[in-house]
């Protein structure tokens, strides 16, 4: 007997601030980061059994090390819920952290469970580079053309959007000055305070003249990314990283961060048992697949797709989330779709407030629904390209 699709709600986001690679998380775990945006999530439903949770789905783009061994179960047991709710983590590179989301919505409109939690956690800092704790390339990736693509790195998959799509390296630089601009003035303005949990943490500080250690607590509260002092001309002095005569350098390309964020998604049963608010309504996702050499373009496939399956106009959507993976693909993705650029990261993107892969998805999930509620708006989407050639989207509309 089939089942009704019922509405998946989300009730609570909240995220870490996003910290720079060895920045001021370099001495944190990962499954700490995780734990603590867990605790966070539910902090903000007070009234919720935590025994009621069908699962905890965690999004991580290189679940080794640190972050290996099933880095949810860890999380959750970590944050003290019930030794009954399971966790699952899952993998698919920068989206991983939408999803989480994605697929915890499936499981309520599915009816198989009434309260799910979704969170991503990433610390660039643990990984020694970015092909993770091991490199361990399959060797048919160089035997044959059409499989050399996959190894490509993301760096020179943005040379080839730039060259394709005709993105000048001023466009870009600009780009990535007015990321940071917006960013440092949403910080200012408090924008974040709403979907930032602030983390404590103490620092082990040796005292050269006594010998002694000493401890020291902090509290992180904002995101370390975003810089006031960024200019056309420091970014111009920057040398192109990919290509001799590229266009794509550090300062027109995503930062290496560190961070977490947990949602928490319930049905309509269990607004209505629990008396909760719904910040926004999970309204659809898709995922795309393009061509690996190009895998930056991978949004200009997915959002038509997914604003399809949402019945939205493109002209509806008020808030884009855009992951900056570099400003090269941004641009030429804002350009094709002639998505609206004042709708676009409006408070910055990745280039700016960072980019921690697995958890990006489910930070900028968490700024979105907030934003939605804030600027009293109705549609969002969160979308990103993905490495080995796809892009993924997600739409969330306020109730």
């Amino acid at each position: 007997m089939s089942k009704q699709i019922q509405d998946a709600y989300i009730v609570a986001a909240t995220r870490l601030p996003v910290a720079k690679r060895r920045g001021m998380f370099r001495n944190v775990r990962p499954d700490d980061m995780l734990a603590h945006a867990i605790r966070s999530v539910m902090a903000q439903a007070p009234g919720l059994d935590p025994a009621l949770i069908g699962d905890v789905i965690v999004g991580c783009a290189m679940p080794e090390a640190e972050q290996g061994m099933n880095v949810a179960r860890i999380g959750l047991l970590l944050a003290g819920l019930p030794n009954t709710v399971p966790g699952m983590t899952i993998n698919r590179f920068c989206s991983s952290g939408v999803q989480a989301v994605a697929d915890a919505a499936a499981r309520i409109r599915l009816g198989e469970a009434d309260v799910m939690i979704a969170a991503g956690t990433e610390s660039m800092t643990v990984m020694p580079q970015m092909m993770g704790n091991k490199i361990a390339i399959n060797p048919a990736f160089f035997e044959k053309d059409e499989n050399l693509a996959i190894a490509y790195g993301m760096g020179l998959t943005a040379e080839k959007v730039a060259q394709q799509w005709k993105v000048t390296r001023d466009e870009q630089d600009a780009f990535a000055v007015h990321s940071h601009q917006k960013a440092v003035a949403a910080i200012a303005a408090g924008k974040f305070k709403a979907e930032i949990s602030p983390y404590a943490f103490a620092e082990h500080l040796p005292d050269l003249k006594s010998g002694a250690v000493k401890l020291k607590q902090r509290s992180a509260d904002t995101d370390e990314g975003p810089r006031p002092e960024s200019s056309l001309a420091d970014l111009a002095k920057l040398r192109p990283v990919f290509a001799a005569r590229g266009s794509v350098t550090a300062g027109n390309s995503s930062q290496m961060s560190d961070g977490a964020a947990a949602v928490l998604l319930v049905s309509e049963k269990m607004l209505k048992q629990f008396n909760l608010a719904p910040l926004a309504r999970f309204a659809g996702y898709v995922v795309a697949g393009v061509p690996p050499e190009i895998m930056g373009i991978g949004p200009i496939e997915a959002i038509p797709r997914a604003l399809k399956q949402a019945g939205i106009a493109k002209s509806d959507l008020d808030w884009i989330e855009l992951n900056e993976a570099f400003a090269a693909q941004a641009l030429a993705v804002i350009k094709t779709l002639e998505l609206d650029p004042a709708k676009v990261n409006p408070l910055g993107g990745a280039i700016a407030l960072g980019h921690p892969l697995g958890a990006t998805g489910a930070i900028r999930t968490a700024t979105v629904v907030h934003a939605l509620q804030r600027e009293k708006l109705k549609y969002g989407m969160v979308t990103m390209c993905i490495g080995t050639g796809m892009g993924a989207a997600g739409a969330f509309e306020v109730c």
